[in-house]
């Protein structure tokens, strides 16, 4: 595979990552899609290994998906720019301090816009808590889940 289409493969799984935060649209099966693309033109024991992998993270958490709770944000009360800039925020800090970042970042994401949103630390962190008990951590693991299958393909370019 060369370099434009792993370029193209990686745009695709970002589509897929930003498709999580979306209501409606099927982030993770775009991440997988992505991934399968890249095992199919790839065909070494590795891309079908993170193929697997990719495969079974994300089937975990549609297994997990009837235990949580709903992603509807409309019950909490925040609005979509603060789901937005928590689940930017994830990304960004997943890659930046690997795994435990991706925590770290929505929560911190969700409670800046808060804040900012809501004026005064204690009201943004009620309606970070809020946001984090309703609709929240079930986001957070739908996008955990894709941005490990992603990181997997990342680690399987390096491993080649």
């Amino acid at each position: 595979m060369d370099v434009w289409q792993l370029v193209l493969v990686g745009l695709v799984m970002l589509l897929g990552l930003l498709g999580v935060l979306v209501p409606g649209v099927p982030g993770q099966a775009i991440v997988w899609a992505a991934v399968l693309w890249w095992a199919l033109s790839d065909t070494s024991t590795t891309a079908w290994v993170v193929l697997m992998v990719a495969t079974a993270l994300l089937l975990v958490n549609q297994a997990l998906r009837p235990l949580l709770p709903s992603r509807r944000t409309s019950r909490t009360g925040a609005p979509r720019r603060s789901v937005a800039v928590g689940g930017a925020s994830a990304v960004v800090g997943f890659f930046v301090l690997p795994v435990v970042g991706g925590v770290a970042g929505f929560v911190g994401g969700v409670y800046e816009e808060e804040r900012r949103r809501l004026g005064s630390h204690r009201d943004g962190w009620a309606s970070t808590r809020t946001l984090m008990r309703g609709a929240g951590i079930p986001l957070l693991v739908e996008l955990y889940a894709s941005l490990l299958a992603v990181a997997a393909w990342i680690a399987g370019l390096i491993w080649q």
